[in-house]
């Protein structure tokens, strides 16, 4: 006897490319984590002028972004990393993916200057000299694309389903406590009444979309209808937990 079955099959193209060219802008955090407050010395100022100087299209985190922009994973988001030196500011730029992974990183731009804003903008002017020299053009290419899931009937002759195939299913936790959201330099930590630390979050360009860690377990906390979910791969089945959490 044939049964009808409903499987929810996930569809997903993943091409991780790694030439800067591919993407189409880049976002621009306004605070970076070495900095006490938003725009401190100018820096994302400058940061969005050299980007434009270099031929990118850039924008602040909080800008309204254009439609044609809002694939979150064909655009980088830009950082700055100060590394420690004695009598000395160094910079370098970071590009990182939708996934959080790094695309590129400048040479170290140095600056000997002593007043902070005279030496950050130096040092910041001097490694986006390796970013000038990419010669930045953007290329239509095949970037990792939003996974989309489909319900799909199937029939099937008593017999489970292809192992070929990935199955969508729901953790158990729909009845789970109430968890809140403390801020942290990157993201936020979500805490239960003890409190104990569950969910470790880190900002993407989105504000409905975080790369998200359950202690040794990796994936991303995202948001549909107006409720959290955490999606991660077990087994190469892709698990959806709902996640009640106050921010």
């Amino acid at each position: 006897m044939k049964k009808l079955v409903f499987v929810f099959i996930l569809f997903s193209t993943v091409a991780f490319s790694q030439n800067i060219n591919n993407y189409k802008a880049v976002i621009i955090p306004l605070k970076y984590d070495f900095l006490k407050s938003e725009n401190q010395y100018r820096l994302a100022t400058l940061t969005k002028l050299n980007l434009q100087k270099a031929g990118f299209v850039a924008f602040y985190s909080n800008e309204d972004i254009p439609s044609e922009y809002k694939d979150r994973c064909s655009l980088l988001t830009v950082d700055v990393k100060k590394e420690s030196g004695f009598l000395m500011t160094k910079l370098a730029v970071v590009f990182n993916d939708c996934f959080g992974k790094l695309v590129f990183q400048s040479e170290m731009g140095k600056s000997k200057l002593k007043e902070y804003e005279s030496a950050y903008s130096e040092a910041l002017n001097d490694a986006f000299r390796s970013i000038n020299a990419l010669n930045y053009k953007y290329e239509l290419s095949q970037l990792p694309i939003q996974q989309v899931t489909q319900v799909i009937p199937v029939a099937v002759v008593n017999s489970p389903i292809s192992s070929s195939a990935t199955v969508v299913q729901d953790s158990p936790n729909t009845n789970a406590e109430l968890l809140y959201a403390q801020a942290t330099p990157t993201g936020y930590q979500l805490v239960d009444a003890s409190p104990k630390v569950i969910f470790k979050l880190n900002k993407t360009s989105s504000p409905t979309f975080f790369t998200a860690s359950k202690g040794s377990i990796q994936g991303v906390f995202i948001q549909k209808d107006n409720e959290w979910f955490f999606e991660y791969y077990e087994n190469e089945k892709l698990f959806s937990e709902l996640v009640r959490v106050k921010f």
